[in-house]
């Protein structure tokens, strides 16, 4: 629409800063960024969008750093709101020649066709929005709305895009991914993952969160392409049936204990990571103990754990027996500890394996004269390596030997047969 993008907040003319709302935490740092973005740019348009403003439009509107608040409802018609604010305080500009400031109502800008300009080598895709299962904990479904589903040709052509532009792996995302294809014809997820790896050359592929109960030996089955990445997050939330049917999820813990075996079984080097919440109301020291021994059997590769928090408007929110914020700190930082057990159980278990790594990032090395490089293993390994100053990795997926840990990343080493030479151009 005649824009462009810019490296830095000091340097734009709108700043959109797209917010999470899904804990009382990610509504403090959504506000957080929103007045970062107007400290650093007093000049700039400072949208809030996404779910914050979903659910509280009113309370966003009263911060005086922000210029205008649009909801999920208000994506599709973003560009032209925010030119619209633009030129209501600054006076109009020349008309974009792009068609599309006014989007269609049912489209998704998700799987619009990417910017011109290469940031990263890999790109998130949704695929589907909205969710039908109303946990009691969750706001999700209050602002993200039903389950609707994007027809796979327009994914395959976002895919074909995305490549083109010189992505080399793409993340599926949405809020159940596992529901994909109910409301359209001759499609679910197995079907889709299928036809992405037969009908594009995307050299990555990978499922953002699956639900245990979603697990099925069929899907599973499409992990038998190595383009497929065999990394699996399958939120837990609780190790213990009794608040598992209070927070209405869909398994139980031997369901999940279950749809862990079998992962592993069909691909013994998959990392399995997972959410987990501690101080769910009515929790008992019996219950989170049953969490802790659950999360423990599991041997997670990482885990994202939550302090419950009361979201206005969700039925836990009305629940009695509210677990107090200490009790809850202590409960989470027992989970931690079993989450760093399983973070570096994991990593010690693939040393000594070669994986294909997607490098990304370099920076100078302690070696003189050398680079050190970062990227992501098939099973989400966060790794680094050095090489020789005029090599580039960037943007290549090249396998790598993982040989110590180092801290929170994997040191690994190339084999130099399989580096690319000095100077040799980006894919």
């Amino acid at each position: 629409a005649g824009c462009r993008l810019v490296d830095a907040p000091a340097h734009a003319d709108i700043v959109i800063v797209n917010t999470c709302t899904v804990t009382a935490a990610a509504d403090a740092k959504a506000r957080q960024a929103l007045r970062a973005a107007r400290r650093q740019n007093p000049q700039a348009i400072v949208i809030a969008a996404g779910c914050y403003p979903q659910r509280a439009a009113a309370e966003l509107r009263r911060m005086p750093e922000i210029s205008l608040v649009a909801g999920n409802q208000d994506k599709p018609r973003l560009v032209a709101l925010a030119l619209a604010e633009l030129a209501r305080q600054r006076g109009p500009r020349p008309t974009p020649t792009a068609g599309n400031m006014d989007m269609d109502t049912d489209a998704d800008a998700d799987t619009a066709a990417p910017a011109g300009i290469l940031r990263r080598s890999r790109a998130m895709l949704k695929i589907q929005e909205g969710c039908d299962q109303v946990c009691a904990y969750c706001i999700v479904p209050k602002v993200r709305g039903r389950e609707r589903s994007i027809p796979a040709d327009d994914l395959i052509a976002a895919i074909r895009a995305h490549l083109a532009a010189g992505y080399r792996e793409i993340t599926l995302t949405g809020t159940q991914l596992g529901s994909y294809g109910f409301d359209l014809p001759h499609i679910n997820l197995t079907r889709l993952l299928n036809r992405i790896l037969d009908e594009t050359e995307l050299p990555r592929l990978r499922v953002s969160s699956l639900q245990a109960h979603e697990i099925t030996p069929d899907l599973l089955a499409c992990w038998q392409n190595p383009r497929l990445c065999p990394h699996f997050h399958i939120p837990l939330q609780s190790g213990c049936d009794a608040i598992l049917r209070a927070m209405r999820r869909r398994y139980d813990a031997d369901d999940y204990r279950r749809a862990v075996a079998l992962v592993r079984r069909a691909l013994p080097d998959a990392a399995v990571t997972t959410d987990i919440i501690v101080g769910f109301p009515g929790e008992t020291p019996a219950h989170h103990e049953a969490s802790l021994a659950l999360a423990a059997a599991m041997d997670f590769a990482d885990l994202h754990l939550f302090p419950y928090s009361p979201r206005p408007g969700t039925t836990a929110y009305y629940l009695p027996a509210p677990v107090d914020a200490a009790e809850k700190r202590r409960r989470a930082a027992e989970m931690a500890a079993i989450c760093a057990a399983g973070f570096t159980a994991y990593r010690r278990r693939q040393l000594g394996r070669t994986r294909p790594v997607l490098w990304e990032t370099a920076r100078p090395a302690a070696t003189p004269g050398a680079m050190l490089w970062s990227g992501l293993t098939d099973n989400y390994i966060r790794v680094a390596a050095e090489t020789a100053a005029g090599v580039s990795l960037a943007n290549r997926i090249v396998p790598a030997r993982l040989h110590r840990l180092d801290g929170k990343n994997v040191r690994a080493t190339l084999n130099p047969s399989s580096a690319p030479p000095p100077g040799a151009p980006a894919p």
